[in-house]
């Protein structure tokens, strides 16, 4: 059996809506994305301590699942009418072929080598190496599975500078592997703070799947108030620019602190805002992507 994938593009204003109003006549799911995601428009939508939760981005892109039989351009047309919108969004309709999906995406993750000692291993693989230090993990529904270059240029930076017995404080965790990491490579202990609360389970759960217990994980406004030796954060350019103050705030004089999910071309700008409080290294650059670490004053 094969379905039917709408794509379509909508504002802010109505996005949801029309997500919904395509559920009310016979979607099997709505999938809401930035449309801009992985361009230099990408927008973050977050919500830090004090600030209202995320909402939706400004350019929107719906992907709906139907059954092969149904009259998806129809469904469409009336779905826009009922939200007021007075043009049918701009869309596409691709068809997806039945298949074994369990099979096909564990198929899309093998184990991912960071450096010869540490690796990232989903459950359903062996070790390649069983004497490294492996780092289980599936996807899921928060970031970080160690597939993403900004990940990876976390977890590199991690096994070539971490010192031991460091605290670590991990802003924006996602699934939790970098403060993961941070334990097996030799940290006392660490804290994760996400602000999505799912990211915050997935964390907490991957946490255990890899036995190490001296780590919390929080949403912002229920995070410790406290400095660390190594704070990283694995975000985006905005988020970093504004929680500048934050970060630097929580690593203490003389730590060190690690930044991705910074375009190339955005590196210049983050490294002037933080260098009011760090002596920063040379950014390291993959595919695009940029780390930069440093040292605070």
């Amino acid at each position: 059996m094969a379905w039917l994938t709408l794509i379509a593009d909508t504002d802010a204003e109505h996005a949801e809506a029309l997500s919904e109003a395509l559920l009310d006549r016979g979607a099997l799911s709505v999938d809401l994305l930035d449309a801009d995601a992985d361009t230099p428009d990408e927008q973050a939508i977050f919500g830090e301590p004090g600030e209202p939760p995320p909402g939706v981005w400004q350019h929107n892109r719906i992907s709906a699942l139907f059954d092969n039989d149904m009259d998806v351009v129809g469904i469409l047309q009336g779905a826009a009418t009922s939200v007021g919108l007075d043009n049918v969004p701009v869309y596409r309709i691709e068809t997806l072929e039945d298949d074994d999906w369990v099979r096909l995406t564990q198929s899309q993750f093998e184990p991912i080598p960071i450096s010869p000692r540490l690796w990232i291993v989903p459950t359903w693989h062996t070790p390649s190496d069983p004497a490294a230090i492996n780092i289980v993990l599936d996807p899921g529904l928060a970031f970080g599975t160690g597939s993403h270059p900004t990940t990876r240029l976390c977890l590199r930076w991690l096994d070539s500078h971490m010192a031991k017995g460091v605290s670590v404080l991990d802003y924006g965790c996602g699934s939790g592997i970098l403060a993961i990491a941070a334990l097996k490579l030799g940290a006392s202990f660490a804290v994760g703070v996400d602000v999505d609360k799912q990211a915050v389970i997935a964390s907490r759960d991957n946490a255990l799947a890899n036995h190490v217990s001296a780590v919390e994980f929080f949403l912002p406004d229920a995070a410790p108030k406290a400095e660390y030796d190594l704070v990283v954060a694995n975000i985006l350019t905005n988020p970093l620019r504004m929680l500048a103050p934050l970060l630097a705030g929580a690593t203490k004089q003389g730590g060190n602190i690690v930044l991705s999910g910074i375009l190339q071309e955005q590196a210049e700008d983050v490294m002037a805002i933080y260098g009011e409080w760090f002596d920063l290294a040379e950014p390291v650059f993959e595919d695009g992507w940029s780390c930069l670490s440093g040292r605070k004053r």
